[in-house]
């Protein structure tokens, strides 16, 4: 049975270690554990089996039983007001509930598994959308080059709708750690001369996606296998990486049918 504490002031122990770790994107990894904010990632998070050491809810979820429940799944369950939930949250409405969960890092990519490669993508949304796209079309593993935004940041994981926890997640490599991948490694290009539905595509593989404004850093392009195009027929100059990470994707997961 969860031990449920009330907190009435913002100066209680554990929300001034809480606006420490939510502050900061990579707060994460100092603090080693993460913020799950909503119903929805808190639920995943538990469907998915994972532990919760602390759970946030406020007074007003706490009389609704779906959201009493979920916090009950909790080792430790803190009541406060809606304000001093606000004030944690990163959200313009404070969220109902929150967990503050266990997080570890993983060091080295695992070999021959199906990957998507980030290139130092900044924007949260992009990432995030991305993991979800990962996850829906079967690719188990992403690795974020240094330079990338915080794959565990609010934002991301927000953007990611409980995608991360079905996937390996590795942060801060450089570009010889995906050696270590031992898969052919796939790019995009608008003047390849094959599009992405006129070859065989290798399975598994790694899609690697570039920054926002500079793509692929040369010294990968270099590493890469293929360079493929995705067809526009309407004549956009380009499409946002996480619409063209979701095409690339699907079709690696289209022909594999």
């Amino acid at each position: 049975m969860a031990t449920v504490k009330a907190i009435g002031s913002r100066d209680n122990p554990l929300l001034v270690r809480l606006r420490k770790l939510v502050a900061d994107p990579a707060g994460y990894r100092k603090h080693g554990e993460v913020w799950l904010e909503g119903e929805h990632l808190c639920q995943v998070w538990l469907q998915r089996g994972g532990t919760v050491p602390q759970a946030l809810i406020t007074e007003a979820a706490w009389e609704l039983p779906p959201l009493r429940a979920l916090a009950q799944q909790a080792e430790a369950v803190a009541l406060l007001p809606e304000a001093l939930m606000k004030g944690l949250g990163t959200l313009e409405s404070a969220a109902p509930l929150a967990f503050v969960v266990p997080w570890a890092t993983v060091p080295l990519p695992e070999a021959r598994l199906a990957s998507v490669v980030l290139d130092r993508l900044q924007d949260a949304g992009n990432v995030g959308t991305i993991l979800r796209s990962a996850a829906a079309f079967g690719f188990g593993q992403v690795l974020a080059l240094k330079g990338t935004a915080a794959l565990w940041s609010p934002k991301v994981l927000r953007a990611g709708m409980g995608a991360h926890f079905g996937l390996r997640l590795v942060e801060g490599l450089n570009e010889e750690a995906l050696d270590a991948l031992d898969l052919p490694l796939l790019a995009t290009s608008s003047h390849a001369a094959a599009a992405i539905d006129e070859i065989k595509l290798p399975w598994p593989c790694a899609w690697v996606l570039g920054h926002e404004g500079q793509g692929i850093s040369p010294g990968l392009q270099a590493r890469c296998t293929h360079a493929l195009r995705i067809p526009q027929p309407g004549g956009e100059e380009s499409l946002n990486v996480a619409a063209a990470a979701a095409v690339c994707l699907y079709e690696s997961a289209r022909q594999r049918r």
